[in-house]
């Protein structure tokens, strides 16, 4: 039976992993933790570029995926740091439509006093820490530029992380929880006998996790219409907390599969799980305002549209607020519900 104690035994192994720095682009030595942690259950596990998977005895009953990359900075030249994700990214990209560009001046100011820690590229060892004075939006290299106190020291190339520990505090969690607060539910769902296959992608804030995605299911010449995306998504407060899952009909590249999305929601039902359409949520917000914010460019429409609807599935999501910074937040009821619902479609309810 579900209880809470698969939920504070989740939570806890997310206290855990949420130390660990990810930054976008130098994800390798959070792909080295993961898989210590994926090699004590019995499961394969075997990594690729951009891509840890893992599958138990019945790998093509449902794809999990969630990517393991977090927000962060870069040293980019003496004494300057730029937001990671735009240099690990493809920058032709940049044409306004992805969610990370419009928060981009909305973000800028929530970063004011935020401690950090350097760490080296591939292996992850700690180099130091410091303290963000300001941080502001570049209009020539469209990107945002951070001024570190402490880390004047570093070359180009050095990631710095947020230093992230996780909060809980008034019924929520809080943390940089895009997208570490999957990881580690997955990552449970083995320790559960999750039995189908889980992939950990790297490089999704980069707008890149899907292209290793593809070329997974390129390499095994397979297909599948049961591809289910975790991730976080985010609202106001006020709106946060009205529901305790998201779900998604379509993004701005694709219509997600329609019998899949039925049967998440289907599966809410039964559970008594409180859930909204984020696509629907969208245009209702910019009906209301008068603006026209996308529907946003998530890593399941990008698969969708790259293989031509042969690998499709659905969107799984956290509701969230502060998003892209080191104090996003979750109520842990969402959280719970979220686990609760996963087990379910995992088939490893306990």
């Amino acid at each position: 039976m579900f209880d809470q104690d698969t939920v504070d035994d989740c939570i806890s192994l997310l206290r855990s992993l949420v130390r660990e720095p990810s930054v976008v682009g130098t994800e390798d030595s959070f792909f080295r933790v993961l898989r210590r942690e994926l090699e004590e259950f019995p499961v394969t596990v075997k990594r690729y570029q951009g891509l840890l998977v893992a599958h138990g005895s019945q790998p093509d009953s449902i794809y999990l995926s969630a990517h393991i990359d977090r927000n962060g900075l870069l040293c980019t030249g003496p004494n300057e740091f730029q937001y990671a994700a735009f240099i690990a990214g493809n920058r032709s990209e940049l044409n306004g439509d992805s969610i990370s560009e419009q928060f981009m001046e909305t973000i800028a100011g929530r970063f004011h006093g935020q401690r950090v820690q350097a760490h080296t590229p591939y292996m992850g060892a700690y180099l130091g820490q410091g303290v963000i004075n300001d941080a502001y939006v570049c209009p020539r290299r469209r990107n945002l530029i951070f001024e570190i106190e402490g880390l004047q020291f570093l070359q180009p190339g050095t990631p710095v992380s947020f230093l992230d520990r996780l909060a809980i505090k008034d019924g929520f969690l809080s943390a940089q929880l895009d997208n570490i607060a999957t990881v580690a539910m997955v990552v449970h769902l083995f320790r559960l006998g999750f039995q189908g296959t889980a992939l950990f992608a790297a490089g999704e804030e980069a707008g890149r996790s899907w292209r290793f995605i593809v070329e997974y299911f390129q390499r095994t010449d397979h297909a599948t219409q049961k591809l289910l995306v975790l991730d976080t998504s985010p609202f106001p407060i006020e709106d946060a907390v009205k529901q305790q899952v998201v779900l998604r009909r379509r993004d701005s590249n694709s219509v997600f599969d329609p019998e899949f999305t039925q049967h998440v929601q289907q599966e809410c039902d039964r559970l008594g799980i409180s859930y909204c359409f984020k696509d629907e949520y969208i245009v209702q917000q910019n009906a209301a305002s008068g603006r026209q914010s996308s529907l946003g460019r998530t890593e399941l429409g990008r698969v969708m549209n790259a293989t031509a609807g042969a690998i499709r599935g659905t969107t799984l999501q956290i509701p969230t607020t502060a998003y892209h910074t080191a104090r996003e937040s979750a109520t842990i009821d969402s959280y719970a519900a979220m686990l609760r619902l996963l087990t379910r479609l995992a088939e490893c309810e306990p």
